[in-house]
């Protein structure tokens, strides 16, 4: 007995009831039920049983010559009986072969077909039944062929966007594309983090406004139109997948919150033992979880970083491989969102108490990995503050978990072996390599190297690039930096003087771009540089003075 709560897996993906129709070379002809273009073939079999049912699973085109039709068929219930079990078994069609019993397919037959929506074809003579089910697993082979071809494209193009400087987004985007619809990053909080798709429609079904579905990137007017029906019912619906995939953290839910999940979530197992309390067990949160919504597809896929990030896709359609594209995107957001780290986490926690206990910088530097090391000072170019996942994916692309979002700009610390390249929308400050004690003489050369970066509008500076030995290598250590102590004696006791005077020297003097570099008004800086000038008693336009000042400044 077909098992209809199951839906059958066939080995290849079905076929429109259609294709095999436009087969000229088999001249098959629809001559009573539904001509619905959604109506798919999974497999086709023969039988000439007055009973077909126990041995049909559903999903087949039923071949029949009319074999067992009694003659007194046409004036009782056989017809209508036969078509009822063969609907109820789950069969999606009925092919009826003209000769050698029948000359022409009975009227009540075509009638009963009618009356239970059961599609009919009339097979001619010189069509036998093998060149029929060999057509059909013909197409379902080139179905076949098509789907693995655009699922390994959608990878191919998927993993291409994570390896981009925005990987974010163009996984986002690329995802929409292929799908036809939109997709959306939602952070732990259930709020959208990042989307794409183009369509006013498809922005209102994952919950973004139609700005940003006019903005973004998408498959053409079509997903929009499909995706806008039903607009707040579809976003709604989307959010409640999102909340199944992404519980919330407190162990226990209110009465008001405690509602089923959607009837097509994936299911996830559930042990049967209770609690020491003799509560009834947590039911575990699924990874995926589907619906469709007027005629909307909704999916919801929980990433792998255990943060609280979920996917959500909207599609106007539900093609072969949809799901096999949104899980590849699903895995390399979890890798984009997650902790990019050479060790364990338990190694940077341990790392990470050590210096707050204590001990000095090159004790815990061994947890990290790595003898020498680079700081990074990324700004954004949008002058905005930095956002966390921006910041994630920056690290992602210099090669490191080590990150610090500061308010004015992102901190990465760089395994000493690696070269930082320019990053798209970003400023970057490099410092020289260094041990591990010397972390924050380097941190001081990256913030440097970010403002003069800013101030010169180039995206990467480095510390000490050029590599040439310079004047100060021509003295010890120790007597430069007590004649640079010395001479800048001055201006010890006021910090702002001291980095204006080092940031114009640096910029050739330029008022404009020592302001842009400090982030104030070039009259601002003009009134430090004077009062420079005064408290150190010299000129600042004698181009000695000026040599034997910066000079000092880089050895503080």
């Amino acid at each position: 007995m077909p098992d209809l709560t199951v839906p059958p897996t066939p080995p290849t993906p079905p076929v429109p009831l259609a294709a095999l129709l436009a087969r000229e070379d088999l001249g098959l002809r629809q001559i009573a039920g539904p001509s619905d273009p959604d109506i798919a073939i999974h497999w086709a079999h023969t039988s000439e049983m007055p009973d077909p049912y126990p041995y049909l699973l559903g999903g087949e085109l039923l071949l029949t010559a009319g074999v067992h039709i009694p003659d007194a068929a046409g004036s009782g219930t056989y017809f209508d009986d036969y078509v009822a079990r063969i609907v109820e078994a789950g069969g999606v069609a009925l092919g009826f072969g003209i000769a050698p019993v029948h000359d022409t397919v009975p009227r009540a037959l075509v009638a009963a077909c009618d009356h239970y929506d059961l599609p009919l074809l009339e097979v001619p003579p010189p069509t036998p039944f093998s060149r029929v089910a060999r057509a059909v697993w013909q197409l379902m082979a080139q179905a076949r062929l098509a789907e693995l071809r655009r699922v390994t494209e959608a990878q191919q193009s998927l993993a291409a966007a994570a390896s981009r400087p925005d990987p974010l987004p163009s996984v986002l985007r690329q995802l929409a594309q292929r799908v036809g619809g939109r997709a959306v990053l939602f952070g732990p909080d259930g709020t959208e983090i990042a989307g794409a798709g183009r369509g006013a429609g498809a922005a209102r079904a994952t919950g973004a406004g139609a700005e940003a579905g006019s903005t973004g990137t998408g498959t053409g007017t079509g997903a929009g139109r499909g995706v806008g029906a039903g607009g707040a019912e579809v976003r709604e619906a989307l959010a409640e997948l999102v909340r199944v995939v992404r519980p919330p953290a407190a162990p226990a839910a209110s009465p008001a919150s405690a509602t089923a999940p959607p009837k097509s979530s994936t299911p996830s197992p559930v042990s049967t033992a209770t609690s020491t309390d003799g509560a009834p067990p947590t039911r575990p949160a699924p990874t995926s979880a589907t619906d469709t919504v007027s005629g909307i597809h909704l999916a919801a896929y929980a990433l792998g970083t255990g943060q609280g990030f979920v996917l959500g896709v909207a599609a106007p359609q539900r093609a072969p491989g949809d799901h096999t594209i949104a899980s590849v995107a699903a895995v390399l957001l979890s890798l984009l969102t997650g902790e990019h780290q050479s060790r364990t986490g338990a190694d940077r926690s341990s790392a990470l108490v050590r210096l707050l206990l204590g001990a000095p910088p090159e004790d815990v530097a061994s947890l990290l990995g790595g003898d020498r090391w680079l700081v990074v000072h990324a700004l954004p170019d949008t002058g905005a503050g930095p956002d966390p996942v921006a910041a994630s994916a920056l690290g992602a692309a210099l090669g490191s978990a080590l990150i610090d979002l500061a308010p004015e700009a992102v901190r990465v610390l760089v395994p000493g072996d690696r070269a930082p390249a320019p990053q798209p929308g970003w400023t970057l400050g490099v410092s020289a390599p260094v041990a591990p004690e010397g972390w924050s003489a380097a941190d001081k050369q990256a913030a440097r190297a970010a403002a003069r970066a800013r101030a010169t509008r180039t995206p990467l500076v480095r510390h000490g690039a050029s590599g040439r030995a310079g004047l100060a290598d021509l003295l010890p250590e120790d007597a430069a930096e007590e004649h640079a102590r010395t001479l800048l004696a001055p201006l010890a006791a006021h910090p702002a003087l001291t980095e204006t005077l080092r940031t114009w020297l640096s910029l050739h003097g330029s008022w404009d771009r020592t302001a842009v570099a400090l982030a104030v008004h070039r009259n601002t800086v003009r009134q430090r540089i004077a009062r420079c000038a005064a408290l150190l008693e010299t000129d600042l336009d004698d181009p000695d003075v000026r040599m034997e000042l910066w000079f000092g400044l880089r050895r503080l």
